[in-house]
């Protein structure tokens, strides 16, 4: 395994729209106000300054191709590697209780994810992100023989007919890989007659719907699942409040991936309520550890902290990203799966672990062959 380190990809952020109290915190990065202009989706720079990626290969035999369950594996029966500084153990997921102390809490991504996929002969619309006017960005995707690759088609103003009698209008692009469109009907509705979930070539065929919602998915808005979320189940939830762990949500509605491209993320609607804000910073105040669930959850309540240092009640859109030169400020400890090479996932894990911290958590995760991707093993950070 080889590691480089590179580059700034803190990335363009918004600032709070002015005169909207209660919506977000004043001066919070990476946010715009619900209701106002979707921020700039340009990508950051991943090779700018003080970076930190690491560039590793993963072997096709490491990817998870299906859910654990197939494989006679519950939830939370999947591995979990522990990383404490430059320390590392094994685990189960539902050994989680024992990691943790009475007082931490787990923040959760309450988004639900869609059917957001819809199959025509040769393409795939991905439906991503909805926007405040009753557009949506979508990625065009080409069908392959194992599932889909980039698109490079299309053009403004072009109608595509898409079953059960709807019709896709491109509007713009919004980024290279992303249009604005518009769907000439409910776009959630339509989804559920005819979407399935968005899978990608490393899974080898489809799987329904509830195997790609987590237990914490009340709110659907997530073009795919928050999946640092999987693993836990109801009795598990029971466990970790029985041992004194308190359990509070967030919601971040996730857009599509970008496999191909190793893309940061583009700016996603979120929202931090009243409760956990306070939880956070009474957890914080009083010594416990705040865990977020997923990397979601760190952006959405990065996105919420003020000036102070503390989290406010905030939503909106956001552009913040966690990188070495922006680092944590809510979060000390973070549940996530094992992300891709060079992906800019890294650098927000860079910034829990530390470079040499996350080489080495990444150098035993290969040797100990853990599973990468949305049905894989897990990973906990903790300072």
């Amino acid at each position: 395994m080889t590691a480089t380190l590179h580059g700034d990809a803190s990335g363009p952020h918004v600032s709070a729209e002015p005169g909207k109290p209660g919506v977000g915190p004043e001066g919070a990065s990476g946010f715009t106000a619900p209701g106002s202009t979707m921020p700039d989706l340009a990508a950051p720079d991943l090779a700018a300054p003080g970076s930190a990626v690491l560039d590793f290969a993963v072997p096709e035999e490491l990817e998870a191709h299906a859910p654990p369950e197939s494989r006679g594996v519950p939830r939370d029966g999947v591995r979990l590697l522990v990383s404490r500084g430059g320390e590392h153990s094994h685990h189960r997921f539902h050994d989680l209780p024992a990691q943790l102390d009475p007082g931490d809490l787990i923040v959760v991504n309450n988004s639900g994810t869609l059917p957001a996929a819809v199959r025509l002969d040769r393409l795939a619309v991905h439906f991503s992100t909805a926007r405040e006017d009753g557009t949506w960005l979508v990625e065009l995707r080409r069908r392959t023989a194992k599932g889909s690759a980039p698109y490079g088609g299309g053009a403004p103003g072009e109608w595509l007919p898409l079953p059960g009698n709807a019709t896709l209008q491109l509007i713009e692009r919004e980024t290279p890989r992303l249009w604005r469109a518009r769907l000439d009907q409910n776009v959630e509705k339509y989804l559920a007659r005819k979407g399935v979930p968005i899978r990608y070539s490393y899974v080898e065929r489809d799987w329904p719907l509830a195997d790609y919602q987590t237990v914490f998915g009340t709110v659907p808005g997530s073009a795919e699942m928050p999946s640092a979320g999987r693993p836990f189940t109801a009795e598990l939830v029971t466990a970790l409040v029985s041992r004194g762990v308190r359990v509070a949500p967030i919601t971040l509605h996730t857009g599509v991936a970008s496999p191909e491209h190793d893309e940061p993320p583009y700016a996603e609607r979120y929202d931090v309520p009243e409760h956990t804000a306070r939880l956070v910073n009474l957890t914080r105040r009083d010594g416990g550890r705040v865990v977020a669930v997923g990397t979601t959850v760190v952006r959405a309540l990065e996105s919420a902290v003020g000036p102070g240092g503390l989290v406010h009640a905030a939503a909106g859109w956001t552009t913040h990203l966690v990188t070495p030169r922006t680092p944590p400020r809510a979060a000390t400890a973070l549940i996530t799966g094992f992300h891709e090479p060079r992906s800019s996932h890294l650098l927000m894990l860079t910034a829990f672990a530390g470079h040499e911290a996350l080489t080495d958590a990444y150098a035993q995760a290969l040797k100990e062959r853990y599973l990468w991707h949305e049905f894989g093993d897990v990973h906990l950070i903790m300072k």
